[in-house]
């Protein structure tokens, strides 16, 4: 490099208070050791982390609760078999969350939070609320009326399912501002809310089924909610996710108010429709007809704008990284292979094949990298207050470490080696280059 570089240096951005530098005019994609000419110190102890974790707690002894209501609701052989039947749609669903998510993958402890607040926490909130409007109604109307069936699922159920559903994605938006860098964050962490909801919620309904109708009735009930609306709810809370991931590139968590209720409103809209169909149409043939003209597209269009959302990440990504290529920290064949999928499994097999610890060495490259783009991207956008520029540091040393595991040789090393693999794009012993 023909000059030293800072890494949080950005035109009209102050410089990191605790930077590592690389010395003279090393390349560090090239040097064998660690460049850092000053350490960075130790991070503060999260907040984020410790709250995590009570939250988790709670949510834990909520969801007790909830299955103790279950246990009572429906016993102990309808409550076991259905919630066996609830698992194979949540399977289907958390599967695709983790597809959508492995771009930038979000921290478990996180994710756990998100589906126990669906599973507990949001259905608790639902039925008590229910309760409370029957109980209004009921002595408002001194016993002759109560809450009809209309009212009840199209108006009641999505704006009190909804709301605490959105809830808490908002939480976590307000307390894992580090790990919430935009609409993919916002959508998974959104659809694992809703795959919580869901999985009790199908529970209650499975069981409901078995009891009145038999086996017959659960088999219909599994078809219309299992197999053909596993992703309902899902699309529903994604809405308000997707609304916060976009609050998340403002500067404050004010936005994040604002756009949660932005969110809320086709949160509510599209469980309202979904819904309100039942009432609309006749029959099963009618409820069929209104699935293919409404349901279908409205799917259809969420998978648009899923892959819209993650081309759009991958191009950040790209952006972000070339900064750091253009200062040497990263070399250009290898901005291509961590912001293209096709360059990614290429890298993975390339280090599979290295033999050793190198594929796990590989993954965690890859994780950081893309971390690391995130992290300038706040530190651009005048959001370092989350801990854009430390979360820099830290990360800049992180993947120059992993990068030197991966061009190490030794007794781990397979006998072909990478430049033999690619000769034609290598001039030394490294991961393929794009």
């Amino acid at each position: 490099m023909s000059q030293p570089y800072q890494p949080g240096y950005y035109p009209q951005q102050w410089s990191p208070a605790f930077a590592p530098a690389p010395q003279q005019a090393m390349n560090p994609v090239y040097a064998e050791q660690a460049v850092w000419t000053a350490p960075t110190p130790p991070a503060p102890k999260s907040t984020g982390l410790v709250l995590s974790i009570i939250g988790i707690s709670v949510l834990g002894f909520v969801f007790l609760a909830v299955i103790v209501y279950l246990l009572i609701g429906l016993g102990p052989f309808a409550l076991f078999v259905c919630a066996l039947v609830a698992l194979i749609p949540l399977a289907v669903v958390i599967l695709t969350i983790t597809w959508i998510d492995r771009w930038e993958p979000e921290p478990r402890g996180a994710l756990w939070f998100a589906f126990l607040w669906g599973a507990a926490a949001s259905v608790a909130i639902a039925l008590l609320v229910g309760l409370g409007v029957q109980l209004a109604v009921y002595y408002a109307t001194e016993g002759q009326g109560g809450v009809g069936d209309f009212f009840s699922a199209v108006i009641q159920a999505p704006l009190v399912e909804e709301g605490a559903k959105g809830l808490g994605v908002l939480i976590l938006f307000l307390v894992l501002r580090r790990h919430f860098d935009g609409p993919i964050d916002g959508l998974v962490y959104g659809a694992t809310v809703a795959a919580g909801f869901a999985f009790t919620e199908n529970i209650l309904y499975f069981g409901s089924s078995l009891i009145e109708s038999g086996g017959v009735g659960l088999g219909f009930t599994f078809l219309l909610r299992g197999i053909m609306s596993p992703f309902a709810h899902v699309m529903f809370t994604a809405c308000t996710g997707v609304a916060l991931g976009f609050a998340s590139q403002k500067k404050g968590w004010l936005p994040g108010i604002g756009f949660f209720f932005l969110g809320l409103v086709p949160a509510g809209l599209l469980h309202a429709l979904w819904n309100g169909s039942s009432f609309v149409v006749e029959g099963l043939g009618g409820f069929f007809l209104a699935y293919a003209i409404v349901q279908v597209p409205l799917f259809a269009l969420a998978i648009v704008a899923v892959v819209f959302l993650r081309t759009r990440e991958a191009a950040l990504t790209r952006v972000r990284l070339d900064e750091y290529a253009a200062a040497g920290w990263f070399t250009p064949e290898e901005v291509t292979m961590l912001s293209t999928g096709a360059g990614r499994r290429q890298a993975r097999s390339w280090a599979a094949a290295q033999g050793g610890d190198k594929g796990r060495v590989m993954r965690r490259f890859t994780q950081d990298s893309t971390r690391l783009a995130f992290a300038r991207q706040r530190v651009v956008t005048g959001r370092d207050g989350i801990g854009g520029r430390r979360d820099e540091a830290e990360l800049l040393q992180a993947v120059t470490a992993d990068r030197s595991v991966l061009l190490a040789t030794g007794p781990q090393a397979p006998a072909l080696s990478a430049q033999e693999q690619y000769p034609q794009q290598h001039t030394q012993q490294g991961p393929p280059v794009i």
